[in-house]
């Protein structure tokens, strides 16, 4: 014979309660997944997200390096950079150090040397002391 008291009484309204609220619950745990994802992926730029933005950053510039020929259109250039930095959430490209260094390594997987590189990494570094030697330790890193 089953006997209620307080805690079987307790037991059986919780389990009321999550079957009628069941789909909620399942939504809200949805969402607490979702926001741990969206945070694990800005945390990312943070931690690992920066060589990944920098190895974007070099695989774009040197297949960039490889289709011009020669003749650049460097606003072209600069608005893909901003997409790979909105991809990867760096607010201000222009400014973060892993963008010119993969632009740096890119130089060097394309065997640009010389005047060749003194130019690239001049335009490309704005002519700023601190983005060309940017540039430099990049292309220095690939050796």
């Amino acid at each position: 014979m089953f006997v209620l008291n307080r805690f079987n009484l307790l037991i059986a309204g919780s389990a009321c309660v999550l079957i009628l609220n069941g789909c909620s619950f399942s939504d809200s745990s949805g969402s607490i997944s979702d926001s741990i994802g969206s945070i694990s992926d800005s945390s990312s730029s943070f931690s690992g997200g920066s060589t990944k933005y920098e190895s974007d950053v070099e695989d774009y510039t040197y297949a960039y390096l490889k289709s011009t020929s020669g003749t650049t259109n460097y606003a072209d250039f600069q608005n893909g950079l901003s997409d790979i930095a909105k991809k990867r959430g760096i607010s201000d490209w222009e400014s973060d150090d892993h963008t010119y260094k993969g632009i740096g390594k890119a130089l060097k997987k394309a065997r640009i040397e010389g005047v060749g590189y003194e130019t690239y990494k001049k335009n490309f570094g704005d002519s700023n002391p601190t983005k060309m030697k940017q540039i430099q330790q990049g292309y220095d890193s690939q050796d």
